[in-house]
């Protein structure tokens, strides 16, 4: 089996370890046919995307090198329960078919959605995992290419929401404490995020920090004023009459949502 990471530099590994990606052409075109997610991509968008001024068999030859490294070509009839990742041509273009779990941003992804349905301590060590895959920005070394930028945001984005889904979590399985660092981390990257501000100060009053989750609302409307002219949003403003009333919902009895689906 081969598989890819691109949540971060791309890079490949079998069973041995590590594969050597020839150059930054064989790189790009692996990378450009994993963003397509098995799709097939015609060779004129590869040209277009990866050469400036291609030659004859631009395309085919990193392929063709690279089907060492990738397996079996996929038009073959037999399918084991588990096949290696392969590329695989289809006039006019070609694709590149690897298992759901073979890249590391297809198991973020499905890690994701399959905590939605899993009880809170069980959806916090799942989306923790899931994290833990990112090495850095989502094909990195591509940022500044077209074909790459759009599905690099959007996996960027689906990783802000997994920092928040996880602390939404933690703070229903009790973990609040634990939460704390990575949410001021958080807000501080990303401070026009209102959901990020509002776990945060709750996270600072489960742990008994109500002055400092009071000082985190402030800070949240002095960046919302300063930075886009508006005051914040009507959750982020019930939390604040909540905490100074000290409503009981913020501190439910032990254990109350540990088992619920998160």
């Amino acid at each position: 089996m081969v598989s890819f990471g691109v949540l971060g530099p791309l890079t490949a590994a079998g069973e041995r370890g590590p594969i050597p990606l020839k150059g930054p052409r064989h790189r790009a075109v692996l990378a450009r046919l994993l963003v397509a997610r098995g799709r097939v991509v015609p060779v004129s968008w590869l040209v277009g995307d990866l050469w400036e001024e291609p030659g004859q068999g631009a395309v085919g030859g990193p392929c063709r090198r690279s089907s060492g490294h990738s397996g079996r070509h996929s038009n073959r009839t037999a399918r084991p329960a588990r096949r290696p990742a392969s590329w695989s041509p289809h006039p006019p273009g070609y694709a590149l078919r690897a298992e759901p779990d073979a890249v590391d941003a297809w198991r973020f992804e499905s890690a994701l959605t399959d905590a939605t349905s899993r009880p809170a301590a069980e959806a916090y060590r799942l989306l923790d995992a899931a994290l833990k895959l990112w090495r850095g920005p989502a094909y990195a070394e591509f940022a500044d290419q077209d074909w790459a930028r759009g599905e690099a945001a959007r996996l960027d984005e689906l990783r802000l929401l997994a920092v928040e889904r996880r602390a939404k979590a933690g703070l229903a399985a009790g973990l609040a404490a634990e939460c704390v660092a990575d949410l001021e981390a958080h807000v501080a990257a990303h401070p026009l995020r209102e959901d990020g501000w509002h776990l945060l100060a709750r996270s600072l009053y489960a742990t008994g920090r109500q002055g400092d989750a009071l000082g985190t609302l402030r800070r949240a409307r002095n960046t919302l004023l300063t930075e886009l002219g508006v005051d914040p949003g009507e959750p982020l403003r019930t939390l604040e009459s909540d905490i100074l009333s000290q409503a009981p919902h913020l501190t439910p009895p032990p254990g109350e949502e540990t088992h619920r689906p998160f």
